[in-house]
Order: C-alpha cells, then sequence, then structure tokens
C-alpha cells in the first residue's frame, strides 16, 4: 500500500513537470522566466496566491499544532489570512513602480541607497532558503512517514519534485502549477476535514474529546496568550514582508487584478483556517496516543480513507508543500539575479544569460536548502524562529517607508541590524524563547523604537521618489540590454 502511495504521487509529480514545461514553453527572456511578462491574469494570481499561502504551515504543521493543543491550530490561518489582506491593502499599488524584487522595494523607500538595497537583497535570499527547506523538512517528513522511505530518500524526492519543473519553465512553470495545485489541495483538504467530522461523530464530539484547556478560546488558557499572539504575528509577518507574495504583486497585470485576487485569497484562507484544527482535534479523538502529532493529517488519511481517496488527500498535502516551494525557490533566484549578482560582480547579467544564469542559481538555492533541512525536524518552530530572525527588521523598514517619509538609510540599517540582534538574543536565551515562545514581537517592537530614534538623529534623505524611481529603473535596463 505504501508503495502505491509512491507511485501516485511520482505521477503526480511528472504530471506536473510536464504541465509546467507545456505551459512556460513560449517564454522568452528573463522577464518572462522570473515574473511572466508581468502580465498574470486575476485567476493565474489568485491560484498562485492561495496555493502558497497553504503550504508546509497549515498542513503538517497546523494540523500537528491543533492535535496537541486545540483550536490554536486556526491561529496560523488567522495569521495568514490578516496578513495577505493587509498587503493588498496597502502594497498592491507598488505594482506601479515595476520593481522586480523586494530589496528594490525598500531601498526606494530610503532614496535607492546601495547598502540597503544589497543587506536587504542578502536578508530575503537567506529568508527564502529557510523557506525553501521548511517545506522540503515539511514534505520530506510527510513522504517518509507514508512511504517507508529514508529522510534523506523523501527530502530529495520533494526537493526534485518542484524543482526539475521551475528549473524547465521558471515562473510561468509556478504559477500555472500552483493553479492546479490549488484546486487540488483545497478539494483534498476539505474532504479530509469531512470524512474526519463524520469517522470522529461531529464538531461537538471532537471538542468535548479535547482536554479541558484546549477547550478554550483558540486554545489560549492552554498555550498562553502571549504564545498564541506570537504564532499569530510570526505568520502575519511572514506573508506581509515574504519574496513571494511580493513576487505576486511585481508580476500582476495591475493593481485592480492584484487587489481583487489577495482579498479572494484572504477571504478562502480565512475559511480555510478552520480545517487543519477539525483535522487535528480529530485526529486527537480517534487516537490520543500517536507518537509524533506531525503525522496527524498522513495518519488520518492512512486509517480512515480508501486508496483512491487517501491518494487524493495525499497528494493535496504534498501539493501544499511543494506549491509553497516552487514559489519561494523563484523569488530567491529573483533576488540572485537582480541583487546579489551585481553586488559579486559589480555589474548587471545580459540579458541574453538571464534564463541561463537563473537556472544555475535555482539549483544552488534548491540544493542549499536540501541541506538545511536535514537539520531540524521541528516545523512551526523552525519557520517562526527563521521569520522573526530575517523577517521582522524587514517588516519595520517596509511599515515606515511606506508610511513615514522621513524615514531613512539609517534608520532601515539600524531596523535590520537590531532585529536580527534581539531575535538571537531571545533563541539561545532558554527562559527568554519560554516566555515570549518566539522572539517576533520583541524583535519588531525593539527594532522599531531604535529605527526610529536613529531617523530622527540623522538627516533627512536628499533623494526624492522620483529620483529614486529613476536610479531602480536605470539599473534595471541594463539587465534588459545587451
Amino acid at each position: 500500500m505504501k508503495w502505491d502511495f509512491l507511485l501516485v504521487f511520482l505521477g503526480y509529480l511528472g504530471f506536473m513537470i510536464w504541465f509546467g514545461w507545456w505551459v512556460s514553453r513560449n517564454a522568452k527572456g528573463g522577464d518572462d522566466f522570473l515574473l511572466g511578462g508581468r502580465n498574470l491574469p486575476f485567476f493565474l494570481t489568485l491560484g498562485t496566491t492561495v496555493a502558497t499561502m497553504v503550504g508546509t504551515g497549515s498542513s503538517m504543521g497546523a494540523v500537528g499544532f491543533a492535535y496537541t493543543n486545540g483550536w490554536a491550530g486556526m491561529i496560523y490561518g488567522l495569521g495568514g489570512a490578516s496578513g495577505i489582506l493587509l498587503l493588498a491593502k496597502l502594497f498592491a499599488p507598488v505594482r506601479e513602480h515595476q520593481f522586480m524584487t523586494m530589496s528594490e522595494e525598500v531601498s526606494f523607500y530610503v532614496g535607492a541607497h546601495p547598502l540597503v538595497k544589497n543587506t536587504i537583497a542578502v536578508f530575503i535570499f537567506i529568508a527564502s532558503i529557510g523557506w525553501l527547506g521548511a517545506h522540503i523538512l515539511g514534505g520530506g517528513m510527510y513522504l517518509a512517514w507514508l512511504t517507508g522511505l529514508s529522510p534523506f530518500t523523501a527530502k530529495l524526492i520533494i526537493a526534485l519534485g518542484f524543482s526539475i519543473y521551475v528549473v524547465i519553465g521558471g515562473y510561468i512553470a509556478v504559477v500555472w502549477t500552483d493553479s492546479i495545485q490549488a484546486i487540488v489541495l483545497f478539494v483534498g483538504f476539505f474532504l479530509m476535514a469531512g470524512v474526519a467530522l463524520y469517522q470522529a461523530d461531529g464538531l461537538s464530539e471532537i471538542t468535548s474529546a479535547q482536554p479541558v484547556l484546549n477547550q478554550s478560546f483558540l486554545s489560549l488558557d492552554k498555550i498562553g496568550a502571549l504564545h498564541g499572539l506570537s504564532l499569530f504575528f510570526a505568520v502575519l509577518v511572514g506573508v506581509l514582508v515574504a519574496p513571494s507574495f511580493r513576487q505576486r504583486i511585481y508580476s500582476g497585470k495591475h493593481v485592480k487584478s492584484i487587489r481583487q485576487s489577495f482579498y479572494l485569497s484572504g477571504g478562502l484562507y480565512l475559511l480555510f483556517a478552520i480545517v487543519p484544527a477539525i483535522i487535528g482535534m480529530a485526529a486527537y479523538k480517534l487516537n490520543p496516543n500517536l507518537d509524533n502529532s506531525s503525522f496527524s493529517f498522513p495518519y488520518m488519511a492512512f486509517e480512515l480513507l480508501p486508496f483512491s481517496l487517501a491518494a487524493l488527500v495525499i497528494v493535496a498535502g504534498l501539493s501544499a508543500t511543494i506549491s509553497s516551494a516552487s514559489s519561494d525557490a523563484i523569488a530567491a533566484v529573483s533576488v540572485l539575479i537582480r541583487d546579489i549578482y551585481s553586488l559579486v560582480f559589480k555589474k548587471m547579467p545580459h540579458a541574453k544569460d538571464v534564463v541561463r544564469l537563473s537556472r544555475i542559481g535555482l539549483v544552488l538555492t534548491i540544493g542549499t536548502a536540501l541541506l538545511l533541512a536535514l537539520l531540524t525536524n521541528d516545523v512551526i518552530g523552525y519557520i517562526t524562529n527563521m521569520v522573526a530572525t530575517l523577517m521582522s527588521g524587514l517588516c519595520v523598514c517596509v511599515l515606515f517607508g511606506h508610511f513615514w517619509s522621513r524615514f531613512n538609510w539609517q534608520g532601515a540599517m539600524t531596523a535590520l541590524f537590531v532585529s536580527l540582534v534581539v531575535s538571537l538574543s531571545i533563541i539561545f536565551t532558554p527562559t527568554w524563547l519560554a516566555f515570549w515562545s518566539n522572539p517576533i514581537i520583541p524583535a519588531i517592537l525593539a527594532s522599531a523604537v531604535m529605527a526610529t530614534l536613529v531617523t530622527l538623529l540623522t538627516p533627512a534623505q536628499a533623494c526624492s521618489s522620483a529620483q529614486a524611481l529613476a536610479i531602480l529603473q536605470a539599473q534595471r535596463e541594463e539587465m534588459q540590454h545587451d
């Protein structure tokens, strides 16, 4: 039976690889490979956004979290939905500026300062590798448990599965395969939730089977209000400043279609938030003695469903992982080619070399993430700590840059440095980490306070918004022409 599941999944990956090649076969040039020609229609932006949001955290992570912590499993969905709705409201209009990467966007806020752009490019590239590692880790754990493969082999299959079609087809392959996988994962997850409710005798029985503390609002009596708030903000910040979601803005057809697709994605994700909680809690009622709560989702599929339905549900779970991973991979290589290449070689790549360099960059990036994925097995902790360490300062930069015209490059560098120091201090101090659960709240607060002080104590930037845009546009044009 387990090998049958593996064959189904490999067949599904084979179809995704073929489909990714087929939809991207007419793509030409670096702009098509990295941003889909900046002409994505509403339905593709919606499909790829939904598929990217329902990733490793909301499948393996959130279901396992709900198995242990009841309704707290909804927090992941609530944070993610809040993040995408804020992103639509505040940042969809940056599409008009023709940015390629988030490091371009943040540097624009502070006069296109090269130190800020280069530093944030490195931050974003490391963060993207971190997210990639989390997806490979989650999918690999899942596949190993289902098939009996070694963890290394399972992680290798997951990494190869999405990397092949991304390397072949680039961004166009990512958004089309994401859209297909969005349908598969929604059908699969809602099917699993429905079966879970039926097998566990309904929602009231599932809830009453939980420990008393888990029956409180979002299980805050169990996990603690501060820990719940920390998880909520870690997920919200992860979406609000994730390079993969920014890329959906930069590649969309126009601001209106981007906003519409993000608002609908946020609504769907709010609806979806209850699904992993139901599956995890139902798994607890049916078997409160699972050795590893992370395997609650595949356990339910494996034990309760006939093969055909179980195969669909399992493919849906793995689709959540590989669709998010492919998005993070292409976002990482965009930063690598647009920003880090010029930092290292002091020039932009020639237009004729962009696709070749992007494919090489994808192989190196995914390979690095695969190595990283071998070092840990705690998916939620891995993601939240990585987000707090690398993205809290970036969140401060984006929000200050958007709302505060006085914000300057010195404030931006301070925000990045302070958030990094505070996050690492908390992560490596067990009592502090036990108190906060993850560093996101103190890291953002300290970063915001220090960035404000430094900005006020240093000169305002001399470069206007129009001048900053002109500088960035001139750099992009170097890459668009031989």
